[in-house]
């Protein structure tokens, strides 16, 4: 059986706070986050392409839809679909284990950093057609998260 997202994130965050905060220290917060948003993005852009080659699905809701129970899995995540299409998946997410986990480190603006920034680089990596719009996060104390995936003009990604 495999370890679930939210055990990989608390497993990473024993090294990634310490890191993230020296280098913080170090640089500046920041150059320092810059510097972490750009190692991170590329490595979830990466994912983002390894799992859009997987699935090999035209159908960016199903798809998507199938990424993100990746990421629910362990009652992580409790969420509503607004939204389910070959075009777009739109979704609430209304609790988050993973802002849970944060907040009770005292570190919810690492676990943005950390977490909730990889969201758009993993979308990037569905291909140039896909966007993720959100405005808001639970991990930045929103009572909710607004995902929307939209395919641009019904394009390919």
């Amino acid at each position: 059986m495999s370890i679930s997202v939210i055990e990989q994130a608390k497993i990473q965050a024993q090294v990634l706070v310490p890191l993230v905060k020296a280098l913080q220290a170090e640089l500046g917060e920041v150059r320092a986050n810059a510097l972490v948003r750009k190692a991170l993005g590329d490595l979830y852009r990466g994912y983002g392409e390894e799992f859009w080659k997987a699935k090999n699905d035209s159908d960016l809701g199903k798809a998507v839809s199938s990424a993100f129970r990746t990421y629910a899995r362990d009652d992580a995540l409790a969420y509503d679909v607004i939204e389910q299409s070959h075009d777009a998946f739109a979704f609430d997410v209304t609790r988050c284990a993973y802002a849970e986990f944060y907040k009770a480190l005292g570190e919810p603006e690492l676990g943005f950093l950390l977490v909730c920034t990889a969201d758009f680089a993993t979308a990037e990596g569905f291909g140039s057609g896909v966007r993720l719009t959100r405005t808001q996060t639970i991990m930045q104390g929103a009572d909710h998260c607004d995902f929307r995936y939209r395919r641009d003009n019904g394009g390919t990604p």
